[in-house]
């Protein structure tokens, strides 16, 4: 009996959370799953994190889409000439991408353009900067939706695309943090050498339609953390323009108070997550996987615009030092309760009711606008 061909597209260490537990899951159900591996994962900088999709799944395909320094058009360029190639040779049943990064978005067009089913993850949401955009495009790309919410459902069939193809399964990455991470705080502490008893994380990524700015929100949000004298996990940013400013700001940090990481291991993450003071940054991590976890979270500058729906984060600008020491001084290890608007951690088990009903295999690949009332 012939098993269909699941192609899983990541090229970031926190895509990869979101797409394991949908991955893993079909794996165990007697499904081909291969991972396309590019991007950030592998760049040395950023913590050559393609080796942690290989602690996982045995089919990985790797591909360089990028050097340091390449503009978003040019990887976008490289990263479609790549999977045309690799699409070609592999013929998958299925590809599946995620949100709203230029590698999916790439992907994405070479599914459309060949008539490859395509599954996107996450689509219908809003934020700030050139994510919203290509999540969007994404979207017109895609044959199939799952989607986090209700809310997102919506936006997507604003869009035009059929209610029939659009599935609320919530956000696949809070499955994992709702299991026992398998490891212990203290294994997490030594293994990143993280030093402290009481402790906040820090994820701040650049925004590509502010990147003139960016390093001085940096410096002034950092300068803030560094004032309240409270100790923190810093993870390094990600690779979008603007990543070096971020990182002078954050090379000034004491290193007495801010461990500074390139990456984390997921289920380490997870539990690092769970034990914290508090969440801050403009991660999409603070606004969806910090309110399931019950955690205060600061929200700062624009990146995740209109995205927090949990009263229990805060959101302020980046040189907003009242707001940001406020925050801190109030919120700081407190326990909020678990917030489900993102979904119940329960994504991978109605992904395989999905595909136990044959939804995505039967959808049409020539699309036409729906007009919903």
């Amino acid at each position: 009996m012939y098993m269909k061909k699941m192609v899983f597209v990541s090229g970031t260490r926190a895509d990869f959370g979101k797409l394991e537990p949908l991955a893993v899951a079909a794996e165990a159900e007697g499904y081909e799953v291969v991972f396309f591996v590019t991007g950030m994962h592998m760049l040395e900088r950023y913590g050559h994190t393609k080796i942690e999709v290989r602690r996982v799944f045995t089919n990985v395909v790797e591909f360089i889409n990028q050097r340091h320094g390449d503009p978003m058009d040019v990887v976008l360029s490289k990263t479609i000439l790549g999977f045309s190639d690799y699409l070609t040779e592999a013929k998958p049943d299925m590809v599946v991408i995620h949100g709203d990064r230029v590698e999916a978005f790439a992907c994405a067009i070479v599914c459309a353009t060949n008539y490859m089913p395509c599954v996107h993850i996450e689509g219908g949401e809003v934020s700030g900067t050139i994510d919203e955009i290509f999540r969007h495009c994404n979207s017109k790309l895609s044959s199939v939706h799952l989607v986090s919410s209700d809310q997102a459902k919506r936006r997507v069939m604003a869009l035009g695309e059929p209610d029939e193809n659009i599935h609320v399964i919530g956000s696949p990455e809070l499955d994992i943090h709702l299991q026992d991470s398998g490891v212990t705080l203290q294994d997490v502490r030594d293994r990143y050498n993280i030093p402290f008893d009481v402790y906040g994380i820090c994820l701040f990524h650049p925004v590509t339609s502010e990147a003139d700015t960016i390093g001085q929100q940096a410096k002034a949000f950092f300068s803030s953390l560094d004032k309240s004298g409270k100790s923190f996990v810093v993870i390094a940013p990600n690779n979008d323009p603007g990543s070096e400013s971020i990182f002078a700001a954050i090379d000034d940090l004491p290193k007495d108070r801010f461990r500074v990481l390139p990456s984390m291991r997921f289920r380490h993450f997870s539990e690092l997550m769970k034990n914290a003071a508090a969440f801050t940054g403009n991660s999409s991590a603070g606004v969806r996987e910090a309110p399931f976890l019950g955690i205060p979270s600061l929200d700062v500058g624009t990146r995740q615009s209109n995205r927090a729906i949990s009263k229990g984060v805060i959101s302020c600008d980046a040189q907003d030092d009242r707001a940001i020491q406020e925050f801190l001084a109030v919120a700081w290890n407190t326990s909020l309760k678990r917030h489900s608007g993102f979904g119940s951690g329960s994504a991978s088990a109605r992904f395989i009711d999905l595909l136990r009903q044959g939804m995505f295999w039967n959808t049409p690949l020539q699309k036409s606008f729906v007009d919903h009332d």
